[in-house]
């Protein structure tokens, strides 16, 4: 017997999920949730912080916008847990999605956008840097509905 998923309600009711800042990257990475390589995130606790809102609940769902924030689909969160950046497995940053095979390679490209100008301007904070020791948000999750499409993906 197959367990059909609570109804989703109306996206534009649901909490929002935005992975990068609007542009090439979030194109890249939505385009990944979509397509279902992408299943794993992390975020920076400090963001979560700074910005004041509460860490990812394991069975939330969330809708996934664009850059042009539009709805594009709904996500279950199916874990989160808090570790230090040193502590990210393989198993992890490849489930991200991007296409890395190494942690160094997946660990590179994360510094890098957390080393941008426009993640140190939404710190507030123009020297921002990471090291093993800043905890990072790691958060596994399943697409629920491709709204593109408007078909449930289980």
């Amino acid at each position: 017997m197959t367990h059909d998923p609570a109804p989703l309600g109306d996206p534009a009711e649901l909490p929002r999920a935005e992975f990068a800042f609007p542009g090439p990257l979030r194109d890249k990475l939505v385009a990944a949730i979509l397509d279902g390589s992408k299943t794993a995130t992390t975020g920076l606790l400090l963001d979560y912080e700074h910005e004041g809102e509460p860490l990812p609940e394991v069975g939330a769902r969330p809708v996934v916008v664009d850059s042009a924030d539009r709805p594009v689909a709904v996500i279950e969160i199916t874990d989160v847990r808090v570790v230090p950046l040193g502590d990210v497995d393989l198993a992890h940053a490849v489930d991200e999605g991007e296409g890395d095979t190494t942690v160094a390679g997946w660990r590179a490209a994360h510094e890098r956008f957390w080393r941008s100008n426009e993640m140190r301007a939404a710190l507030d904070d123009p020297t921002f840097t990471v090291d093993d020791t800043t905890p990072v948000v790691l958060e596994r999750f399943h697409l629920l509905t491709n709204l593109r499409s408007a078909s449930p993906t289980r």
